[in-house]
């Protein structure tokens, strides 16, 4: 469910016509709902609850959307954070997330980002090789700390919308094989800079069944079980992120009291266990979209419709890296039958295409069109490609709204370089 609707024949944001919003800051514009980004945190939070899985980590996905007032919504109703970077920690913290609900993941963490997250005071560092357990550890050492960790296992099951958001197979690079896990939590727990406090996995994105889940999960209590038995404590195991959200042309994903149900079923008996999970897409995606302008449309003698947007691939960059669809809707629709338009941005290259021979109703110059589901990995992989301005953020609750990222100028942007000095 989203608070994107239709009222009095145009598109709303909760209470808020997105043409008001287009009116006062411009287009391109990110908006987001406080309504369903709360509402998507709190029905997996209970369906876990109900489940049976108390007191469960759902630390957000920050790399999904990191705008401090999107963390800070989730962060008062409860919300830890995933994160993946120094800077990822400092957005969390600034929104207010207790340092204890953080947990620091990622492939290839720097030494002075670990520092940062031991004097940060981070739930634990998810360890993804065996140079990244000694690297840890030393740092630790150093600072005179010792660091929570859990081992990140590749339990070696495919699964994600796309090859590109895949990580649970062996070919990936993501986290160590079983075995490889049950020897480096033993060697963890015998070295002076780490205290092992669980494992951890995360097999993709986007994900539509739940049967791989299920044989991950199956793995990971098997793991939890051996570690046990060898009498090494097991406090938490991570389960990851992973479930989709509906894309509308996608299968539906599972509903999150499935996805709970199935948890539960797995991990029956398992005590003396918290349940962490890394959610990301689930909850922010639907929860925004990116509102564009029609420049024109470019009707060709074939007969192939153009429509172009002032919004490009730099805006939103899932079309053109993971042929991903989102749906377009008018802001304001228009009466007539519907016509096939390929929709392209202003970008100089043939990549800056949104979707080609899609329907829509007739739209012309000036319109509104609103990109769903693309709360998710849309600003947060922005950029300014072609020297265009980031595209500002707001966010509605009820019949207000705020602008949480304003638009640069050029001047902000030219002010960020500088000249050489034979220059």
């Amino acid at each position: 469910m989203n608070h994107f609707e239709l009222k009095g024949g145009e598109l709303h944001c909760e209470d808020v016509p997105l043409a008001e919003i287009a009116k006062a800051v411009g287009t391109p514009v990110y908006v987001y709902s406080s309504a369903t980004l709360e509402r998507h945190f709190t029905v997996l939070r209970d369906a876990l609850v109900g489940a049976g899985l108390k007191d469960p980590l759902i630390a957000f996905a920050v790399k999904a959307n990191s705008n401090v007032a999107v963390l800070r919504t989730l962060a008062n109703v409860g919300a830890g954070a995933d994160v993946v970077s120094e800077g990822e920690i400092r957005r969390a913290l600034a929104a207010g997330v207790p340092s204890e609900r953080i947990v620091f993941s990622g492939v290839g963490k720097t030494e002075a980002e670990i520092a940062f997250a031991l004097e940060a005071g981070v739930a634990e560092i998810n360890l993804e090789s065996e140079p990244e357990l000694h690297l840890v550890s030393a740092v630790a050492q150093r600072l005179s700390k010792r660091a929570s960790v859990a081992i990140r296992v590749n339990p070696d099951v495919e699964a994600g919308g796309h090859a590109k958001i895949s990580t649970g197979k062996a070919e990936n690079k993501f986290g160590v094989s079983l075995a490889e896990a049950e020897r480096l939590y033993a060697n963890a727990a015998n070295m002076a800079g780490v205290r092992p406090v669980g494992v951890a996995c995360h097999i993709g994105s986007q994900i539509t069944d739940l049967a791989p889940l299920e044989a991950a999960f199956r793995k990971m209590r098997a793991l939890v079980e051996r570690l046990r038995a060898e009498g090494l404590g097991v406090e938490r195991l991570d389960l990851g992120g992973g479930l989709g959200a509906p894309y509308f042309n996608q299968p539906t994903p599972p509903e999150p009291r499935d996805y709970a149900a199935m948890i539960a079923g797995v991990m029956d008996g398992l005590t003396g266990i918290q349940f962490a999970f890394e959610p990301g897409r689930m909850i922010a995606a639907n929860a925004g979209v990116l509102v564009a302008r029609v420049l024109h449309v470019n009707e060709r003698p074939e007969g192939r419709k153009f429509l172009v947007l002032d919004a490009a691939m730099n805006d939103l960059l899932r079309p053109a890296m993971y042929d991903a669809y989102h749906d377009i809707r008018p802001v304001k629709p228009r009466s007539g039958e519907p016509l096939v338009y390929d929709v392209v941005g202003p970008i100089c290259e043939t990549g800056d295409t949104f979707t080609r021979d899609r329907l829509l109703p007739p739209l012309a110059a000036r319109d509104l069109v609103a990109f769903m589901t693309a709360g998710a990995y849309g600003a947060a992989m922005s950029s300014e490609y072609n020297s265009r301005l980031l595209a500002p953020e707001v966010l509605v609750r009820g019949a207000d709204y705020a602008i949480v990222r304003p638009r640069p100028n050029y001047n902000d942007m030219l002010a960020r370089e500088r000249a050489a000095p034979w220059l």
